[in-house]
């Protein structure tokens, strides 16, 4: 059984809402991470560690910004290829692509981009 065009159009509404929000935190990540560097060009020593494990610290910051930033652009694909779904094959929405099963509805609204009706695919 296929969604109804009413929840294919509840699943569009979210995804977009959910596409945007990511947008934006990556935005705020390409911001932030700019910010720093136009401090450091500019010679300001506010933001240079007084003590070695501050060093470290910043180092793990920016390793975790950075995987954030890789994850929110992968869920950004992901929804890419959700809308894509929706627009092109709008019955193939919502069905697992491992089993042809359709994806429940619960997994779907927490990941609207599911692909599968496992986590293996979200």
């Amino acid at each position: 059984m296929s969604l109804s065009e009413e929840q294919r159009n509840h699943f569009e509404k979210r995804l977009l809402e959910d596409r945007s929000a990511a947008v934006d935190a990556l935005n705020r990540i390409i911001v932030t991470s700019g910010a720093d560097d136009s401090q450091d060009r500019s010679g300001d020593l506010s933001k240079v560690p007084t003590h070695p494990a501050d060093l470290g610290t910043d180092v793990i910051n920016t390793e975790v910004t950075n995987a954030n930033a890789t994850r929110i652009s992968q869920e950004l694909t992901e929804m890419d290829a959700a809308l894509e779904r929706l627009h092109r094959t709008p019955m193939r929405y919502g069905i697992c692509e491992d089993s042809g099963e359709p994806i429940p509805l619960a997994r779907l609204e927490i990941v609207p981009w599911a692909r599968t009706c496992g986590d293996a695919g979200a």
